[in-house]
């Protein structure tokens, strides 16, 4: 949504939604984790590594909720979580931010440890 002077609205900005998803690094994980198929929970966890079953479930419900992931019950303990063709769509920018990260986590890291060295005191 555009203001009066032409600028964009962050408050009403579309872009507003697709940085809630995207800053969720559970989120992110979960749905790169289903871009090569379904999965069941535990595949995911496994997958991901780090997350607890707990904190990958709630993404998973928040994903649903967004109309990014699908789940199926293919019987009473056997549940596949599967992206929808709306998640899909979020497959080729995740792709993206991770090549960015490949090329550049260095340079970031490397900055870090240069103002850590320069500003030791404000290290946490």
């Amino acid at each position: 949504m555009q203001n009066v002077d032409g600028a964009t609205s962050l408050a009403d900005c579309p872009t507003r939604l697709a940085v809630e998803i995207i800053s969720d690094k559970w989120a992110v994980l979960a749905l790169f984790g289903l871009s090569r198929g379904p999965r069941r929970h535990g595949e995911l966890v496994d997958l991901i590594g780090g997350v607890s079953r707990k904190v990958l479930t709630q993404t998973l419900r928040r994903l649903q909720q967004y109309g990014l992931v699908d789940r199926r019950a293919e019987g009473p303990r056997r549940v596949e979580y599967s992206l929808t063709d709306l998640g899909r769509t979020l497959v080729e920018p995740i792709e993206v931010l991770t090549d960015w990260a490949r090329e550049h986590g260095g340079d970031i890291a490397d900055f870090q440890e240069a103002a850590e060295a320069a500003h030791p005191s404000s290290a946490a």
